[in-house]
């Protein structure tokens, strides 16, 4: 399903106006990380995301509204003295065909910020035999005296993040082209930080809800994408 593209997202809160008030910054990432469990426990678990989003987005302030969506604040950020509590809200839609779909609404209630974000993400869950287990994982279920599962789920994902920020006067005495360098390298610092952090926590919550052993750190991946790269979400 073709998603608005953020210049749309932004008409809807502010005339954006090509006067060089705001500048673009854009990141993309995928990764994955390993469940050992079938598929359909897996994807029970996501499904009801009211039991663990809040808490597995800690420490970031989480809000629930709606049925699906949450207002996340992602911390203070900032540079060259202009800084930002950034926001978002996101809506998890119902899997279709075993692939989830998180993109960014606009704030309930909210007047504009200073930034509009356009944050589109994609999941897919993979069940996958585990015929020939590696010597890590024998001994991670020996150690836990649990027997190894005949099956276990990949899920895979693709984020792709789109920012557009409305800069102070002051800010715009600094050169264009080393905003833009700073501002990349901060969207990507900020999703570097976050996404990891939240995979690990809803993988550690899963395994932890079902008394089986977490997976090792190798069984979670997680890279960045170029602009020209095809992926979930080309």
């Amino acid at each position: 399903m073709q998603r608005p593209p953020i210049n749309s997202l932004a008409l809807e809160s502010v005339e954006v106006k090509e006067d060089n008030q705001f500048l673009g910054f854009h990141t993309r990432f995928a990764g994955c990380m390993d469940m050992y469990s079938n598929q359909e426990t897996v994807a029970d678990y996501l499904r009801a995301h009211e039991g663990w989003f809040c808490r597995c987005a800690e420490p970031m302030k989480t809000l629930p509204f709606g049925d699906n969506g949450y207002i996340i604040t992602i911390g203070k950020y900032g540079a060259f003295g202009y800084e930002l509590e950034p926001k978002i809200a996101v809506v998890l839609e119902l899997p279709v065909n075993g692939v989830y779909h998180t993109r960014s609404v606009p704030i309930p209630d909210q007047p504009f910020l200073g930034y509009l974000v356009d944050y589109q993400a994609i999941m897919k869950l993979e069940e996958m035999p585990l015929s020939s287990p590696s010597q890590e994982i024998e001994a991670i279920f020996r150690q836990h005296e649990r027997d190894i599962p005949a099956v276990i789920t990949q899920v895979t994902w693709e984020l792709r993040m789109d920012v557009m920020v409305k800069f102070p006067k002051f800010i715009h005495k600094i050169p264009r082209s080393m905003l833009q360098k700073t501002g990349d390298k901060l969207l990507t610092q900020i999703v570097r930080q976050v996404s990891p952090r939240l995979t690990y926590k809803v993988q550690e919550d899963f395994h932890s809800s079902f008394n089986l052993p977490l997976p090792p750190a190798s069984s979670r991946l997680f890279y960045r994408l170029d602009s020209c790269e095809g992926g979930l979400l080309a």
